[in-house]
This record gives structure tokens, sequence and C-alpha cells, in this order.
């Protein structure tokens, strides 16, 4: 696909300089560069700034939103890589931080639009919800975003050996986990997902989970599961969730999606079939919507019809659709 790794979270050229890792005194040098940058994670939601919310904020180790107010969180910062300059770029989880008044019942919901500041920084720096902002990042800061979220969310889920139940420890710069009572190692999780744009003349297939907003649809799709291609997956989900038999298989583009750790391939199907046979207990309505309505929608004419949420690879690949720009 020509533009593949322009989709949000795509490829920004990070150097995620892995060699430092574990190596102790290279990592000592990196957190004690005068250009290193920490950016804050408060349970799971980036520090930005700017009116837009367009700008990951990178503070200095020293910060009192680190050393202060509340008791630090006892895992060190992630190391996220070295931007082109040789500034180190870390992210540290302060989820231990209890903003007044917090209302939690919006926390991980899909569109979660609450802000939080913090009071011992600019009024004006706020932790947002990445999914509101992804698309207002530039590719690196979105890059180190979804970065930093999905390596943090896998050590606040698996703070125990999945081998024997102790409790495990950080290592490896936050990209690895250690058992000292056996000897396990543990690395991030990311899931394979396959997202499927299913064509059939000028139509493609979109369906709707329940409780997305009244008239918001997207692509197909699925968990990859253990001993299956991504081919096999994109017709078993499509079937499964819609009666649909698919021919021709084709990769077209990824993205990582960490909400909370997953890797969406994008790929290219052939309908054999049109007749929709829904399963309720996987979506909740599934229809062939033609080019042209397909414009409209994005257009935001549509009377009922609104496209996948822009920064997601549904999004991206329709958009690539209607471009023909595909291949």
């Amino acid at each position: 696909m020509k533009h593949a790794e322009t989709v949000t979270f795509g490829g920004s050229g990070l150097d995620r300089a892995a060699q430092i890792r574990g190596d102790a005194a290279a990592l000592e040098q990196a957190q004690a560069h005068p250009m290193a940058g920490f950016l804050p994670m408060w349970r799971g939601k980036p520090l930005v700034q700017g009116e837009d919310r367009d700008q990951l904020v990178f503070l200095a180790p020293d910060n009192p939103i680190f050393t202060s107010g509340y008791e630090r969180d006892a895992r060190k910062p992630v190391f996220l890589g070295l931007q082109e300059d040789g500034r180190p770029r870390f992210a540290q989880d302060i989820s231990g931080w209890e903003p007044e008044g917090l209302d939690t019942a919006a926390l991980g919901r899909l569109f979660d639009p609450t802000e939080h500041k913090h009071p011992a920084l600019p009024s004006e720096w706020r932790f947002v919800e990445l999914r509101q902002v992804m698309t207002h990042l530039s590719p690196r800061d979105a890059e180190l975003a979804a970065t930093a979220k999905a390596v943090i969310s896998w050590h606040s889920t698996h703070k125990f050996c999945a081998c024997c139940g102790a409790e495990s420890e950080m290592a490896q710069a936050g990209w690895q986990r250690d058992c000292a009572a056996c000897g396990g190692h543990h690395f991030p999780r990311t899931d394979p997902v396959v997202i499927m744009l299913v064509t059939h003349g000028d139509s493609v297939l979109m369906g709707r989970s329940p409780g997305w907003p009244e008239g918001m649809y997207s692509l197909l799709a699925g968990f990859v599961e253990p001993g299956e291609t991504l081919e096999a997956a994109v017709r078993r989900e499509v079937f499964e969730e819609s009666g649909v038999t698919i021919g021709q298989v084709s990769y077209l583009a990824s993205q990582p999606w960490p909400f909370p750790a997953s890797l969406m391939f994008g790929c290219a199907g052939e309908a054999l079939t049109r007749e929709i046979n829904i399963d309720p207990t996987e979506i909740e309505d599934a229809m062939w919507v033609t080019r042209s309505e397909m414009m409209t929608a994005f257009a935001g004419e549509h009377p009922v019809l609104k496209p996948a949420r822009k920064g997601a690879i549904a999004h991206f690949l329709l958009e690539n659709w209607l471009a023909d720009t595909l291949e």
C-alpha cells in the first residue's frame, strides 16, 4: 500500500536504542542527560499542551510531579528511545496521583472527554485520553505516546509472574519483567487483530458494535487465533460476524493500537457473497455501503451513517479506498 506507514501511530523513525535497555551505565547516563525528557502518564493519559492539545509535555526527572505531593510510583521510568539529536525520551507512570473531585466513571471509556490538571504544573497542561488527541499529535509524538501507553498499561496488569505467581520486577528499562522467585522472564504483550476492508463491486461491508454512538459504523475486525494465518482469520471473522464468505485476501497496512495492546493488520477481502446474516453476540448490525454513500458520510452529509473514527486504521483504509490509493 502506497501510504501504509502514514497511519496514525505509524512509523516515525524513532530510534528505540534497544542496546541501552540492558546496559545499566548507558541507561543511567541517558537518564542524567541534560536534555532527557520524561513523559508523565496518568492512568493511560499522556500530558499534553497547546490550544489543540497537539504536543506532548516532557519534564525533567526532578520535576515536583515525580517527587512530591503523593507517594511516587515505585516502578522505574520506561525508556522509549532517542531523538535524532540524541535526546533520550522516557515515560513515567504517576497513576498514584488522585485528582480532587475525580469522576472515575469516564475513565477507560471509548469516548472519555475528561481532562485532568495537576496542581504542580501550568494550568494549560492537561492529562487527556489519547484517542482524543491522537490525530493532533506529530507522527513522532504519536509513536512515543502509543508506546508509553502500551508498555505502562502492560506493567499495571502484569505485576505477578505467570509461572509461579510471585511478584515480578521491572527490568530492561521497562521492556521486561523478571521473577526473582523462579527466574521467569516476561515481555510486553501485543495482540494481533485483523481489520477487513471487505468489498463487493463498488460497495464496502460495514458493521457496528453495541454501545457505539448512533450511526457510527466501522470495518469488521477480530483477534487472530493461535495457529491461524492472517488470511484465515479474515475469512473466519467476517463469516462469523456477518455470514459473508471471503475469497482473496491481501495485506494493506498495520497500526499499533494501544487500547490496550493490539497490532491491527489491515487487510482487503473480496466478498464472494452479499447476503448478510449477523451474529448478534458479535455485532449489532452490518450493511453494504456504496462508494458514493461513503463519500457522503465522510463529508458529514449522510443522514444516518457516520464513518469510523478519524485516527483509527478503519478510517485510514476507507479514506484510501475512496481515493483509490490502496495500491
